[in-house]
């Protein structure tokens, strides 16, 4: 029979390449997405099916975190084998300007949905994506055993929701496991985290749009990888017979300018001629090292990065590259291999 998914935060860049993960494994996939006046699935067009399509895999649902009943009623209808939740408010600086929000639908909002799933009597098994955030200020590498301490109402709404899934885990014997993704970036990355905004100035200014980017602390140290690989790390960790809790990281770090020394090579510039500093871009509390330790996951899931920060930083640039040059109509000039 085909396996049943629903999936919270489908809209955003795990949800869709998740989403493209299960529709290729036969998966019948259920996304939950906000009511908006304008459309914002535009990383779901080339997977989307129209409601009148029969047979259709891929089904989108509008319902939200802030509404219990509505995941109650929800969960009670489509009776899915697994569920991964990925929505959230995740973006870290916009938290410090939004703390009770981030904290009400990035850490209430996960418990919402595991009490959803204890009401409706469900057999499922659930992913809650947790973050590297949560281990904030905590020395690297960080794995499953390194204590918590975010810098952030992100981070601390990320703890709410870890330990969350973890007492419900114990509680009830639910099959929940917590994901502790580190950062992990992809041409799908919303274009406001460091980056995207990156690699997309990198596209713009090699074809003449624009001459400078704007940007925070460079000397803050992280660990990316990417998306596409990681969201195979959250199937992975539904499928093992017990549920546990993982890391997810490729142990390679760099700065931010290191990242940026990359991404503005691949076209052939200097970014030094091209970043200024903003101080509004600056964390009121910083985060100044996440590296992770994912040995856990490679041993017991099987699970290991094949793309490191460098060739994901040319990833990137070549995909915005493309992009640009296609809302163009084809004038923006080539990046030479």
């Amino acid at each position: 029979m085909t396996k049943i998914a629903l999936i919270t935060g489908v809209t955003g860049q795990d949800g869709s390449y998740l989403a493209e993960l299960l529709l290729s494994k036969g998966y019948t996939v259920h996304g939950l997405i906000r009511r908006s006046s304008s459309f914002n699935t535009e990383r779901l067009d080339h997977i989307y099916q129209g409601p009148q399509e029969p047979e259709r895999q891929l089904v989108l649902h509008h319902a939200d975190l802030s509404d219990g009943a509505a995941l109650v009623n929800l969960l009670r209808d489509l009776r899915p084998e697994e569920v991964y939740n990925l929505g959230a408010q995740s973006h870290v600086r916009v938290s410090f300007d939004t703390p009770l929000y981030t904290a009400d639908v990035t850490g209430v909002g996960s418990l919402r949905l595991l009490e959803a799933i204890r009401a409706s009597r469900i057999d499922t098994r659930i992913y809650q994506a947790s973050s590297s955030e949560m281990f904030g200020s905590a020395p690297p590498p960080q794995n499953e055993r390194t204590p918590f301490h975010p810098r952030s109402p992100y981070g601390c709404a990320k703890v709410f929701g870890y330990w969350s899934t973890v007492n419900y885990r114990e509680a009830y014997d639910l099959f929940a496991v917590n994901g502790i993704l580190f950062n992990h970036e992809s041409p799908r990355r919303g274009q406001t985290f460091v980056t995207r905004k990156i690699t997309r100035a990198v596209a713009r200014i090699h074809a003449g749009l624009q001459e400078h980017v704007y940007l925070g602390n460079l000397d803050a140290v992280r660990d990316w990888g990417y998306a596409p690989e990681y969201v195979e790390a959250m199937w992975r960790m539904l499928q093992h017979d017990e549920p546990d809790d993982y890391v997810v990281a490729t142990g390679a770090a760099a700065t931010v300018q290191q990242f940026l020394e990359a991404a503005f090579a691949v076209a052939g510039l200097d970014w030094a001629d091209h970043v200024r500093f903003d101080p509004k871009y600056q964390r009121p509390s910083e985060v100044d090292a996440l590296i992770g330790d994912a040995s856990k996951a490679e041993s017991v899931l099987g699970w290991k990065p094949k793309v490191l920060w460098p060739e994901l930083a040319r990833i990137m640039v070549e995909a915005d590259v493309a992009q640009l040059a296609a809302e163009l109509g084809g004038t923006a000039v080539r990046i030479d291999k």
